[in-house]
C-alpha cells in the first residue's frame, strides 16, 4: 500500500473520528442537538470526499492503471447487472439471516441514518452519494485492491468485505453486508473499473433514501388504501 493510499485511509478514520470536533464546534454555534449528525455527517463526508479524490489524481492520470479495462459501453452494461447482483446478494443474505439464522429482519445502521436523513434531508447527499464513493475507494480500490495484490479472489474479499461490514457497527447483518462487499469486489475485478461497483453502491443506498424517506408518506398511504380495499373486498365476500 502507497504511502499516498495510506493518508487515504488515515483521511476516512480522522473523518469517522471527527464528531469529537465538530460537536462541540456545533455546540457553541448554537445548533440543535438533533442536527448535529446529518450537519457534521455532511459537512465532514464531503471535506473527506475532496481531500480522497486530490490524492487520487495521480492515479487518475496514471496509464498504466488503465489496462486491462472493460470499454465503456461494457462497463454501462456491468454497472446495470450489478444493481442487481447487488440487490439480489442482499435479498439471499436476508433470506437467510431470517430463515437459518433467526435474525430480525431491518438494520440498526439504516434505521439510523434515515432518521438523520429526516431531520436533515440535505444529509442525503451523504447517504446516496458520497459516503459509497468514499467507501468503494476504501475498501475496494485500496483495501481489497491491495489483498488481491497477495491473496486470491475469495480472501481477499472476504478481509475487505468484513471490514467493510464492520465500519457500519451493524454486526447482527453482518452477512449482508459482506455479501454486497463480495459483489461490489467482483464487479471491480471483472470490469477494472470503480466506477461499477460506484454505481451499483449509489443505486442501492439512494432506493434506500427515496423509499424510506422521499415517498415514505406517500408509500405508507397507498398501503393503507390498499388494506382498506382488502377488507372491503372481503366483506363482500
Amino acid at each position: 500500500m502507497t504511502k499516498r493510499y495510506l493518508w487515504i485511509v488515515l483521511t476516512y478514520v480522522l473523518m469517522q473520528l471527527s464528531g469529537y470536533v465538530g460537536y462541540p464546534l456545533l455546540n457553541s454555534l448554537g445548533i440543535p442537538r438533533d442536527h448535529w449528525a446529518g450537519l457534521w455527517g455532511t459537512i465532514s463526508f464531503l471535506a473527506a470526499l475532496l481531500i480522497v479524490l486530490l490524492l487520487l489524481i495521480p492515479d487518475m492520470k496514471d496509464p498504466s492503471l488503465r489496462g486491462g479495462r472493460v470499454s465503456r459501453s461494457s462497463a454501462v452494461g456491468w454497472a446495470i447487472i450489478g444493481i442487481f447482483m447487488a440487490y439480489g446478494a442482499q435479498i439471499v443474505a436476508g433470506l437467510i439471516e431470517i430463515n437459518l439464522l433467526g435474525i430480525k429482519p431491518g438494520s440498526e445502521n439504516t434505521q439510523m441514518l434515515v432518521k438523520i436523513a429526516k431531520l436533515t434531508p440535505y444529509f442525503m447527499v451523504v447517504t446516496s452519494i458520497a459516503g459509497p464513493i468514499l467507501e468503494e475507494i476504501i475498501f475496494r480500490k485500496i483495501i481489497f485492491g491491495s489483498l488481491y495484490k497477495r491473496f486470491n479472489f475469495v480472501i481477499a474479499a472476504l478481509i475487505s468485505s468484513l471490514i467493510f461490514a464492520a465500519v457500519h457497527f451493524d454486526f447482527t447483518h453482518l452477512l449482508v453486508y459482506t455479501a454486497m462487499g463480495f459483489v461490489f469486489a467482483f464487479l471491480y475485478v471483472r470490469t477494472k473499473r470503480l466506477l461499477v461497483p460506484i454505481v451499483a453502491h449509489v443505486s442501492m443506498n439512494t432506493l434506500v433514501m427515496l423509499v424510506q424517506v422521499v415517498f415514505a408518506d406517500k408509500i405508507n398511504d397507498l398501503q393503507d388504501k390498499a388494506e382498506k380495499m382488502q377488507m372491503i373486498i372481503g366483506g363482500l365476500f
